[in-house]
This record gives structure tokens, sequence and C-alpha cells, in this order.
């Protein structure tokens, strides 16, 4: 028998308030394995508090990069690109200059929200025929015909040219000094970068950049120095954006591009540029979540929202049976039409609206049976992907002491991404490229010019009855939507703060039919055989083990207080900015 939802509100009050166990350990596995109340989690970190800046990367280097940052007079928008460069460099298995970028900007002042979508498009020569052509049955997986145009400073140039205070030479001289001199590698990075060796070890290029006397990656302590990367950085701090896309670093991704015949040209490189759109949302319980729109998949996101508001999850208890059974029931719907329906907006219509239409979710959320799960979900017509997995990507999140936020996400796509390093620049190129489809009937077809569905996605929410605005986002390819509303519902249903809504227990789904889904080992084992009672066909996975995505937080609460949260899953951390150093009177 579960306990009365008063003593769920005791329970959650004790654990907010200390921010501690609710109970000894002892006690906390009886009641898992009696099938009582699931208590909330126990944090591995605390909440960071201050009414200062905070900045949250999974490397506490970045992190202090982008707080060094906030210290010399930088805003939010300042220490997230300085933060994304220190992570360029720190963490080059997972994002890179090579990659895309994502963000949603909150102006505490004005409270308005503006979202920049700096995802990259394909060669105007490259299209589904033409790899046809070539004996491709499916888009290329790695290789040159897996890039499209980097888009993460075209980002940090409108980012910074629109809301920022320091110009580059500022912002990049951090990663600049530790491209030089070096950097101690971190632990969850060595473990990642130790598994892509032989990949490096297939071009002069790669070998050189990424690997140790050309043979192994770097141990887990070990400094590594890019010296290229800093040359890359400084064409950056000379000439903006054309420091990037036109001269000697254009000229360099050109020239890797003609080695392997790829059909990129400098025109490509030189006419692209990031685009500023609004963000899409929608209301969860008294909360305004907003999300990129298409093309993301932060619709998906909204939509499982929007189905899993349609149950009492608070009433169910946290972890139950019945709360996990919706979400991963509403995961299927929403995917199954988000995979179905969305695709670069410019050339094909997504039909946003329809998505997001809270009758709609209703309609959709009568077809979860309690009793049973669903083996097979289809839209009003199913259109699957050639590819489903990848997510190697960084999320980071930064508060400055104004409020404003800024919630950031950056990637190679796959680990380390295509496989390939421009001549000279210290970054491999991304391989986003690999989530079109050669389906000529589906809207994400490959095309020139046109940008793939992207799976990175960052996350905003404001609590429409109080002061709080949460900056959040949990990265890792798929995974990325079905991670946002399992945080937001942790917040929202559960009463929990940004760090134990972090470091809760986690389920994610891979494929996009089936009934397989994978479970962290901290969700009890009396939950999943109920729910494997239910028809759904449960993998566990010890904690911290992987799978599951990496993300950081940040709150401000309205009163001048922020808070900060980085979860244990990976290296990084949450660090506040110092207060002023005062001469001495």
């Amino acid at each position: 028998m579960r306990y009365s939802r008063p003593a769920r509100n005791v329970v959650a009050f004790v654990c907010l308030t200390l921010a501690t166990a609710c109970a000894p350990q002892g006690v906390m596995e009886q009641a898992a394995m009696e099938g009582g109340e699931v208590p909330l989690p126990v944090t591995g970190r605390s909440v960071v508090n201050t009414e200062m800046g905070i900045v949250a990367t999974n490397n506490p280097l970045a992190s202090s990069v982008g707080v060094q940052i906030l210290e010399q007079g930088g805003n939010a928008v300042d220490a997230a690109i300085a933060a994304n460069s220190a992570l360029a460099l720190m963490d080059p298995t997972s994002n890179g200059i090579g990659g895309d970028l994502f963000a949603i900007i909150y102006l505490a002042e004005t409270e308005e929200i503006f979202g920049l979508n700096a995802s990259g498009w394909s060669p105007a020569a490259l299209d589904a025929q033409y790899l046809k052509e070539l004996g491709h049955e499916s888009m290329p997986r790695r290789g040159i015909h897996s890039v499209t145009v980097p888009g993460v400073i075209a980002g940090w140039d409108a980012m910074r040219e629109r809301f920022g205070n320091l110009d580059f030479g500022t912002i990049l001289a951090p990663a600049i000094w530790y491209a030089e001199n070096g950097f101690p590698i971190h632990e969850v990075t060595g473990r990642m970068w130790a598994g892509s060796v032989d990949m490096h070890q297939q071009h002069p290029n790669s070998t050189h950049t990424y690997l140790v006397d050309g043979e192994r990656a770097p141990k887990v302590g070990e400094v590594f120095k890019n010296p290229d990367f800093a040359n890359t950085l400084r064409r950056i701090v000379a000439d903006g954006r054309d420091g990037y896309y036109k001269g000697p670093t254009a000229e360099a991704i050109i020239a890797i591009s003609d080695e392997f015949d790829g059909t990129m040209t400098l025109d490509d490189l030189a006419e692209y540029d990031a685009e500023w759109t609004e963000t899409i949302s929608t209301t969860y319980r008294g909360w305004t979540v907003h999300e990129m729109p298409p093309n993301g998949q932060g619709i998906a996101a909204l939509m499982m929202l929007d189905i899993m508001e349609n149950y009492p999850l608070g009433e169910y208890g946290f972890h139950s049976p019945e709360a996990l059974h919706v979400m991963i029931e509403s995961k299927k719907l929403a995917y199954a039409d988000m995979i179905t329906y969305v695709g670069d907006p410019r050339f094909s219509k997504v039909p946003v609206a329809g998505m997001l239409d809270k009758e709609r979710a209703r309609e959709r959320a009568q077809l979860i049976d309690m009793n049973r799960a669903m083996c097979s979900v289809e839209p009003s017509r199913f259109v699957g992907l050639d590819n489903e997995d990848g997510g190697d990507t960084i999320y980071l999140t930064t508060i400055d002491k104004d409020g404003n936020i800024v919630s950031y996400i950056q990637s190679n796509y796959s680990g380390f991404g295509s496989g390939l390093v421009p001549p000279g620049t210290g970054f491999m190129l991304h391989n986003r490229g690999a989530l079109f489809t050669l389906d000529e009937s589906h809207p994400n077809v490959l095309e020139g010019h046109k940008r793939p569905l992207n799976t990175i996605i960052p996350g905003l929410m404001v609590n429409n009855e109080g002061g709080e605005r949460i900056g959040f986002g949990i990265m890792g390819g798929f995974n990325q939507p079905q991670a946002h509303a399992q945080f937001i519902a942790n917040i929202v249903d559960y009463g929990m703060n940004i760090q134990q809504a972090h470091e809760a227990g986690r389920f994610t789904k891979g494929s996009f039919d089936g009934c397989d889904v994978n479970m962290e080992m901290m969700i009890p084992e009396w939950v999943r055989a109920e729910l494997t009672a239910l028809g759904h066909e449960i993998s566990v996975r010890p904690p911290r083990t992987g799978g599951f995505g990496y993300g950081q937080a940040v709150m401000g609460d309205g009163t001048g207080v922020h808070y900060g949260a980085s979860e244990s899953r990976h290296d990084g951390m949450a660090m506040p900015q110092a207060a002023p150093v005062f001469a001495n009177r």
C-alpha cells in the first residue's frame, strides 16, 4: 500500500528543506522492496546558491572560464560563449566548433525570451538523388557526406553582437590559453575519448589532433594541448564570423571535403548565418515550458507534457508504476508524430499548431491503456528515419547577477562527429547530416541548403504563479525530449529542487516503436516488475553508466537569489561567481 498524498507532501518538504535523505538508506530500500512510496532522490551534490551569477557545465574548468568572464563584466551571453569555447577544447568527444548550437535567452528586465537556431545547412549540391547515385541506400553515418555547415561560430557571433558586453578577444582568451598551455583530462570525458582511438587512427589529421604520440587517447589527469585550436580561435578574435566562414579556416574545411570528394564549397560556408526565432511553448500545471521550434525535436517534449497533463502524476507518486507507464506511453505517442512531421520548415510545412493543440493531446492521451503497454504507435501517417542513435552533446546554462539566463546546447552529434579534421584547425567536423533521410516522401529528406532534423534542444520553464525561471537541458540524442519531460515532472509534480530533478533515476526509450525501454537501477525493482507485467520490456542499467544523458540547470526565483545544479552523471559543476574584490580602504 502506498502512502497518502499528505504523507508524500511531508516527505517532499523535508527532502527539499534539508537537502538530505528522507530516511536512512536501509529504510528507503525496505520501503522500495515492499512496494511502498518511492522516496525522492538523495542528491550527491547540493544546489549552488548565490546573489551573483552561476555557470553550469559538464566540466569544472569550463565552468570556471565562464565565471571568469562574469567577473570581468560579462553577462550570461558572454559567459555561455566563453564556457562553450572551453568545452570545445576540453570535451571534444561531445562538442566543438565544427558543430551546431541552439540557445534560448531570457532577459530579466523585460522578461523577453529569444531563440537562436545556429544549426547548419547541407551543401547546395548534396541531395538524396546524388547519394543514391553513389550507391547509398541510407544516409552515411560518418564521413564527408554526413557533414553540414557548422553553425556554432555564426551562433556565437549573433549572440555576442545582439546581447553581449565583451569582445571576442576577452571572451575567447581563456580557451586560447588552455589550448596552448594544456589542461588535465576529466574522468567521463577521458572514458569517452578512449573509445574513439580507432576512428582517429583512420586519418592523419585526426591522429595529429586528438591522439598522444599518434597511438592513444590522453589518460585521465594527463595534460593535453591543442595549439592548432588556439590559432583557429585567434582568427575568430581578429575577424569574427569571417575568421571561420572565410579565409584559412574555411579553406581548410573545403580541403578536407575535396579530399573525400565532398560537395561543400566556400559559398556554402560564406552564405550561411544563424537565425533568430520565437520559441514554441506549452503550459504544464501552472508553468510555461519553452523549446526551440523545428527543425529541432523540442516539440516532442511539449507534446509529451500535453499528454502527461491528462493524468494525475503527482497523485500516482514519484517513480510509481502508474506515473512511469504514462510517461513512457506519452513518449511513444509524441515521438511518433515528431518523427513523421518534423523537418526544416523552410522546405516543408510542419504542423506545429496542430501538434501542440491541447484537444489533440487529450485525444492522444485516451489511447493510453493503463493496463497494457502499447508496442505499436502510429500517427496519422508514419515514415521512419534512417538513423535513430547518436547523441554526443554538451549542455550548459548561465545566469548573471541581473537574472538573465542562457539555456545553451552544442554538439558534434556522434562521438567526435564525422571523423574528419580540417588540416591545421584543431577541431573535427560534426556529422549532423546523418539525421537526414533519403526517403523523398519524408519532410526530412536530404536537399541542398537544408537543415536536418536536429536532436539538440535547450529548455526554459517559467512559473506562471511565482517568480521562478529555470534554464535547463539534458543532452543525449533522441533521449532529450523524454529527459526534459521527466525533469519537468520532477519539478512540477513532485516538488523537487533542480539538483534532485537532475539526479533522479531516468528511463529512456531509444527506439521509435516496440515496448523496449531502458531504466536506471535507481528505479526500484518492484516498480520495474509491475511495469514488466504491463508489457514493458525493460533493460536495467547501473546508475551513472551512460545512455541517459547529462544535464545542468540554473534558476532565478524572482528575489535576486540564483541557484545552479549539475548532475553527477558527468564531470560537471555549477560554479558561482565570486563577490567583487574590494581594495583596502
